[in-house]
């Protein structure tokens, strides 16, 4: 798809300010490795030969049972003896000497006769977020051989929290800024461009329905409702729309008696074509100027949330969590400085993105 004249030279800006542009490069590489989290860190093999079939456990349910064993439940690959069911093909012998057979399977032969052998393949952390990993010592555990970030108080993977985590963080914080921007940019310029009682009224609106306080709302619903990704989703955008209308209703209180709108409501032109689609461009800067507060607002809201105990539920990787963790464990520096760093890079990143994006739709900045 060609892009249009204006778009090229706000493209143009924007590749121009390197801090932005370097930063959209790095925030796109790590959010694309977090989408492929599993592959990168899990419990489960990525792919497995057992005998003459290749199976793909990291996507697909097998049993214990498809392996050669007893039972119907999955197989739990980090046994010693499920090791050995697929790389000796499924011999009873397994459960009798488990890391023998293993060993001798390696020249394809066990008790003198030719085994087909199998073989995994494992995701670099060997560790999903929620596994409880069989370390020695005390829970948190420091960084170690396979926990390169530690462990934290329950014995799960620290690096694996934290992939999952942020890749569930940025997801949480695009969902909500996009639904809120769309809700709030609707709302300020209904206000904006037909004013007077429209105006009055919802600036009333607005004033009782900022002065709710939020967080009895989502501890009144959670205790109702149970804690969920999505119930929290739509409480923070419920709470979050407000943030956009002041300023868009502002740029449209200021341009809606301007030349070329009164022009175009003298050419029969409707009002939402008007508004949306010759009023909202000029607009835009002044909206995008918010954009950085309300995404790193967002992340910031889901990580106080996690921390008070009001988030998501226990069984979600939550960073917030992870920082609850840091403060009732200062005897485990690793998790309190794993969690700064987290939060560092990643609301660095995204507010130098949009402070880019600002400046490129704003004609007066150049880049040299």
């Amino acid at each position: 798809m060609r892009l249009s004249p204006l778009n090229q030279r706000r493209w143009r800006n924007f590749r121009r300010n390197g801090r932005a542009y370097w930063s959209l490069i790095i925030f796109v590489v790590l959010f694309g490795i977090s989408l492929f989290a599993e592959f990168l860190a899990n419990d489960k093999p990525i792919v497995v030969k057992y005998q003459d079939d290749i199976r793909w456990p990291i996507l697909q349910f097998y049993s214990e049972a498809s392996y050669g064993g007893d039972f119907k439940t999955e197989a739990i690959y980090k046994y010693v003896e499920t090791e050995c069911l697929i790389v000796s093909g499924g011999l009873d012998t397994c459960w009798d000497d488990p890391e023998g057979v293993i060993e001798d399977a390696q020249d394809g032969v066990v008790d003198g006769e030719e085994i087909q052998k199998g073989w995994t393949i494992w995701p670099p952390i060997r560790h999903s977020f929620s596994s409880i990993s069989d370390v020695r010592g005390v829970a948190p555990g420091p960084p170690q051989p396979g926990h390169i970030l530690g462990t934290d108080d329950t014995k799960r993977d620290v690096a694996a929290r934290i992939i999952y985590g942020f890749r569930l963080s940025i997801f949480f914080a695009l969902i909500v800024t996009v639904a809120t921007s769309i809700v709030g940019i609707a709302a300020g310029a209904v206000q904006g461009y037909f004013g007077g009682r429209t105006d009055l009224i919802f600036q009333r609106i607005l004033e009782i329905w900022s002065s709710t306080p939020s967080l009895y709302v989502i501890i009144i619903l959670f205790a109702i409702l149970g804690r969920s990704f999505w119930l929290l989703v739509f409480i923070t955008i419920l709470f979050g729309w407000p943030a956009l209308v002041g300023v868009v209703r502002a740029e449209f209180l200021r341009a809606r008696n301007f030349e070329y709108v009164r022009a175009a409501k003298a050419l029969g032109v409707s009002n939402r074509v008007i508004m949306f689609r010759h009023m909202l461009p000029n607009a835009m800067v002044a909206t995008l100027t918010i954009l950085p507060f309300i995404i790193t607002g967002t992340i910031g809201t889901l990580a106080s949330l996690d921390f008070l105990g009001y988030g998501l539920p226990s069984s979600y990787p939550s960073l917030g969590e992870l920082t609850l963790q840091a403060k009732q464990n200062l005897q485990a520096p690793w998790l309190a400085f794993t969690a700064f760093f987290t939060y560092a890079i990643m609301l660095s990143l995204l507010v130098f993105i949009f402070e880019g994006v600002r400046d490129a739709f704003d004609p007066r900045k150049t880049f040299q």
